[in-house]
């Protein structure tokens, strides 16, 4: 199911985690929601279905109440997921500018019955398999920081180019040490052949072994200079290698601050909505007429 997903929408693997972690989210607001509409049905029955029959105005008027409170609580819900999905887009667009880039969206296909029927069935396959652990047990990724996620990533990138040039350098590094140690090996031959035979200096052959020595001492001086350069680059890449960890390193606590905070504020009781306390005022002031009513028409 996966592999068809990711066929059909074109995702690799990081772009299905941030799909997989806003359909958590939207679940868990989801359910919110509908514990909540649940709530207004059950305060209802507690506090007005209290007598054996009602009139056909009483049952319309606490119709017409249960009504108004659940038109509310829809309403918001409806206008609270418009305006998270314009945060989301807006996170998308922010990070898409900062490298020039333009976006575009196709607003028809978000009503294709088929993609809608497809992303169904991977939510039923994603959140319900038998085969998948429940959902508090899932580890949550890491989110990328908001303002810094195109940067971010390719630090990341730069990280690993770096450690691949690192390593590179210090094979580099070996072969160089091993030539300049076969160089000085073959110098010091040399220079011990040259002295056997400073007797005969008239020699010509003297003289071609001195020129191939000092041919040999140009290309060691050469080989040493090649080495501390390779030793310098290799230093300089270790540092910003080292510095751009340690940036990494505290892009994600700060990253992390910020996902605790956003579950502590997931965490508040449904009871604490506005929509909650106007339907139990409502309520209340309904009962009180009642009562009211009911000992005049006693008297």
């Amino acid at each position: 199911l996966f592999s068809i997903f990711q066929a059909e929408l074109g995702l690799n693997e990081h772009h299905q985690n941030e799909v997989i972690n806003y359909m958590r989210f939207a679940r868990s607001k989801r359910s919110l929601r509908l514990k909540t509409v649940d709530s207004c049905f059950q305060d209802l029955k507690e506090s007005r279905l209290v007598e054996e029959t009602f009139t056909i105005d009483e049952v319309s008027e606490v119709l017409n109440g249960l009504q108004a409170v659940v038109h509310s609580e829809v309403e918001s819900e409806l206008i609270n997921t418009a305006y998270t999905n314009v945060l989301l887009l807006q996170q998308l667009f922010s990070q898409a500018e900062k490298w020039y880039l333009k976006l575009q969206t196709d607003i028809s296909e978000l009503e294709n019955r088929e993609l809608l029927d497809q992303v169904a069935e991977f939510e039923k396959a994603e959140f319900t398999s038998s085969n998948k652990k429940p959902i508090i047990d899932v580890i949550k990724p890491k989110l990328a920081p908001l303002n810094e996620g195109g940067t971010t990533e390719l630090l990341n990138k730069e990280i690993l180019r770096l450690q691949e040039e690192n390593e590179k350098l210090k094979s580099r590094l070996k072969t160089i040490e091993i030539q300049a140690t076969s160089a000085l090996d073959e110098k010091s031959r040399l220079e011990r052949a040259l002295q056997d035979l400073q007797l005969d200096q008239g020699n010509p052959k003297d003289f071609s072994q001195a020129q191939d020595l000092s041919d040999l001492e140009n290309t060691v001086a050469a080989l040493k200079s090649e080495f501390q350069k390779t030793l310098n680059d290799k230093t300089q890449n270790q540092k910003s290698l080292e510095e751009n960890l340690a940036t990494a390193k505290h892009d994600l606590l700060r990253v992390q601050e910020q996902l605790n905070m956003a579950e502590k504020e997931l965490e508040k009781k449904f009871q604490q909505t506005a929509a909650y306390r106007n339907m139990k005022e409502i309520l209340t002031r309904k009962n009180d007429q009642i009562k009211d009513l009911r000992k005049r028409l006693a008297k």
